[in-house]
């Protein structure tokens, strides 16, 4: 029996971020997913929307089918 593994190359939010320090946020998803980890990669509200920035993923736990990220956002597209 084989284990389902989604590899990601960007980090798609769904709004479901939450804010753990300046630049830092974290993420949960179902499913395990593998994603590379320092270097930046894009990061979207969802996978059809503008590029919100850029992030660097520091850390991917799986856990109870679940995989949770933490990531540095390091640039930012603004509207202003």
């Amino acid at each position: 029996m084989g284990m389902p593994l989604e590899l990601n190359t960007m980090i798609v939010t769904k709004g479901r971020e939450k804010r753990l320090d300046e630049n830092y946020f974290s993420l949960v998803k179902d499913g395990y997913r593998l994603y590379p980890l320092d270097i930046p990669i894009e990061v979207k509200r969802t996978i059809d929307s503008d590029l919100n920035g850029m992030g660097v993923i520091r850390k991917v736990e799986w856990e109870n089918s679940q995989t949770s990220i933490t990531y540095q956002l390091v640039s930012l597209n603004s509207t202003n």
